[in-house]
C-alpha cells in the first residue's frame, strides 16, 4: 500500500449549480481532506447541493460515496453503516498521534511467530468499547479535539461502544504488517492499530489507511478525480447511482395508484399489508409506476408515514446500476 501526493487538479471549467441527484462513488486520492475532494467532484457535476457520508482523512485513500441532490436525504443510511478498510502498521514504535503525522519513537521489532500473531489479531473481534483519539475531528464545544491537542491540552472524552466484525492478516513483512478489517461506525482504525500494537508488546502506529467498503458499496465499484475530469458530462452522469441505490438492506414496499398519490401528498394510509408490523419499521417505498418514492415508517396506529421523500420533479422509475455489492 503506497500513498502518493495528490496532484493539482488540472483547470477544468466550473458548471453553472444545477439540481441533479445521485450517489457517486469515489476513489478519493491521499493528502486530500474529504470536503475538498467533495467540493471537487461537486463542481465536475455543478451540483447544487452536495455531501460526504462520512469523513475520511486527508492522509487515508479508498471509498468515499458522495450524495447530490435528493440523494443526501438518504444519506444517514451510509453514515451509520459498517465500513471496511485496508490498513497498513509499522511495528516497533510509537506515535503521539497513533499515525505517521505525529513524533515517531523507536522501540524493539516484534518477536513472535505469526500464530502468535494472527491470535492476538483475532482477540480484537466482537463488541468493545474505544476511547476517540485526541487528534480526530470529533467536536468538544463545538472546537474539534484537535484543535485541544494542537494547544498542548488533552480533554476528557466519553468512550464509545464499537464493534469489529472481521479482522485479517493480509501481510507481514519486515516491521510492516497489513490487515483488513469490518468495523462499526465510530470505529477509530488508529486506536484500534495503536492498542494491537500494545497487545503485541512491540508497539505500533497506522502508516496507510485504505477504505475498501462502505455499507453496500465497494471500492471496486469507485472512481477518482482524474478520471472524472478527463469524462465528458454525461459519461460523468452515467456514473451516478440512483438514491435507493444506498437502501439495499431496507425492505421494499410497493404502493398502487391510490396510495401512492396519497404518500405524494404527505397523508398517511392504512398498512397496506394484512400483517402487522413493529411500530417504528421502515420500508423503502415505490409507485404503482416504480417511482421511489422514499422512505415510510409505521406508526404506533399501523398507518404507513412519509419519513423522507424525493421531491416529486425527481421522480423517476428505479434504475438499475452496475454497481458491486458485498456482504
Amino acid at each position: 500500500m503506497t500513498n502518493t501526493p495528490n496532484p493539482e487538479a488540472p483547470s477544468t471549467p466550473r458548471l453553472p449549480r444545477r439540481n441533479i441527484t445521485g450517489v457517486l462513488l469515489l476513489d478519493k486520492p491521499f493528502g486530500l481532506s474529504s470536503n475538498a475532494a467533495l467540493q471537487r467532484a461537486r463542481n465536475l457535476f455543478g451540483a447544487l447541493k452536495a455531501g460526504h457520508t462520512g469523513t475520511l482523512d486527508p492522509h487515508a485513500t479508498g471509498l468515499l460515496p458522495l450524495c447530490f441532490g435528493e440523494a443526501t436525504k438518504f444519506s444517514g443510511w451510509l453514515l451509520d453503516a459498517p465500513k471496511g478498510y485496508e490498513a497498513q502498521i509499522r511495528l516497533g514504535y510509537t506515535s503521539t498521534t497513533a499515525d505517521g503525522e505525529g513524533e515517531i519513537t523507536a522501540l524493539h521489532p516484534y518477536a513472535g511467530s505469526p500464530a502468535e500473531l494472527e491470535k492476538i489479531l483475532h482477540s480484537f473481534l466482537g463488541h468493545q468499547t474505544q476511547q476517540p483519539p485526541m487528534h480526530s475531528a470529533l467536536k468538544l464545544n463545538g472546537k474539534p479535539l484537535y484543535s485541544y491537542a494542537r494547544a498542548g491540552l488533552e480533554v476528557e472524552r466519553v468512550a464509545r461502544a464499537i464493534e469489529v466484525m472481521s479482522l485479517n492478516l493480509l501481510q507481514w513483512q519486515d516491521e510492516l504488517l497489513t490487515i483488513e478489517a469490518k468495523v462499526s461506525k465510530g470505529t477509530y482504525i488508529r486506536v484500534l492499530v495503536e492498542d494491537m500494537g500494545r497487545a503485541l508488546g512491540c508497539g505500533g502506529y497506522l502508516s496507510a489507511l485504505r477504505r475498501t467498503q462502505t455499507g453496500p458499496f465497494s471500492l471496486h465499484s469507485a472512481v477518482t478525480l482524474e478520471q472524472l475530469q478527463h469524462m465528458s458530462l454525461a459519461q460523468r452522469e452515467a456514473c451516478l447511482l440512483p438514491a435507493d441505490a444506498m437502501l439495499p438492506d431496507v425492505p421494499r414496499l410497493d404502493l398502487n395508484a391510490e396510495q401512492s398519490e396519497h404518500i405524494r401528498h404527505g397523508r398517511d394510509i392504512s398498512w397496506p399489508i394484512t400483517a402487522p408490523h413493529e411500530s417504528g419499521a421502515r420500508y423503502r417505498v415505490y409507485s404503482h409506476e416504480q417511482f421511489f418514492l422514499g422512505v415510510c415508517e409505521i406508526t404506533d396506529q399501523q398507518k404507513l408515514h412519509a419519513a423522507r421523500l424525493m421531491a416529486e420533479e425527481y421522480l423517476e422509475p428505479t434504475l438499475v446500476k452496475p454497481v458491486t455489492f458485498v456482504s
